[in-house]
């Protein structure tokens, strides 16, 4: 995924594409969202759209809604609901890709893990991850204006 980013004023802006991108939805979704007042929007000197990264950040932080049932029995919070698309299993271990929205996950576990949840292609599970370590990049790319 590359996103263009913008700066006016040293605050980051996003063009309807740009936020619908990150929000994994089509940009008419995001345009019905600014014309009902849902999310904020500004046009620049073409008469383009652009969103404040403040604004989107805090919308997309709504959207997110409440953690599902489960998470108040785990310290994980980043729980990602897909679709199985493989399972390759051997003697002992396997391997479940899930497809959750734009993200592939991908786990190894046991087997006998896989066999006890039936897991199998085309049902639908919860990526659960916790992890000590999480990279987080910026985009080398942007523009200013």
């Amino acid at each position: 995924m590359q996103v263009r980013i913008a700066r006016v004023s040293a605050v980051t802006v996003f063009q309807i594409g740009e936020a619908a991108e990150l929000l994994g939805v089509s940009p008419d979704t995001v345009r019905r969202w600014v014309d009902a007042g849902r999310l904020t929007a500004s046009r620049d000197e073409h008469g383009h759209r652009l969103i404040d990264g403040v604004d989107l950040a805090g919308f997309a932080r709504a959207q997110a809604g409440e953690p599902d049932e489960r998470s108040d029995s785990s310290s994980a919070r980043n729980r990602l609901r897909g679709i199985v698309t493989a399972v390759v299993k051997d003697t002992v271990m396997a391997q479940v890709d899930i497809q959750a929205g734009p993200f592939r996950v991908v786990s190894l576990m046991s087997r006998e893990a896989v066999d006890e949840l039936d897991l199998r292609v085309g049902s639908v599970a919860v990526a659960v991850i916790k992890s000590t370590t999480v990279v987080v990049e910026r985009s080398a790319s942007g523009r200013t204006s």
